[in-house]
């Protein structure tokens, strides 16, 4: 589950904020198997989609975390969820998109990391309303 500024987000919703203030991020990742799961990273990367096939996520001086982009995530037991909060800070007005991955986070393994990628939440910075 993700939740942008307090609200439940949809694959297919935008959300609106204005820019300057901080825009609170929850993800909660909920373990529905029958045996535990982990250790992961949880990354989240801001970009901007121009329409074209391009992702522009050289955003540093439009978007900042406040606090990590990154999480650990140990050991997720079944039925149980883990979450995580950290905020957004947006400096320019535009629209702007959100990808979150889980990403397997144990260095001992031979193979490739396998990845989780839930779909990218659409968030629009607005100006402040004076």
């Amino acid at each position: 589950d993700i939740l942008v500024d307090g609200k439940v987000c949809d694959c297919d919703a935008v959300v609106t904020c204005q820019v300057g203030d901080p825009v609170p991020l929850q993800v909660k990742l909920t373990n529905w198997s029958k045996h535990s799961v982990g250790p992961f990273a949880l990354t989240m990367m801001p970009y901007q989609d121009y329409q074209n096939g391009v992702h522009n996520y050289d955003l540093q001086d439009a978007i900042t975390f406040v606090g990590s982009n990154t999480f650990h995530i140990d050991t997720v037991k079944p039925t149980k969820d883990s979450v995580y909060f950290g905020s957004l800070l947006f400096l320019y007005t535009g629209d702007f998109y959100l990808n979150i991955k889980f990403h397997e986070d144990n260095c001992s393994r031979e193979l490739p990391l396998s990845w989780l990628c839930l779909p990218s939440v659409h968030i629009r910075a607005t100006e402040p309303v004076a």
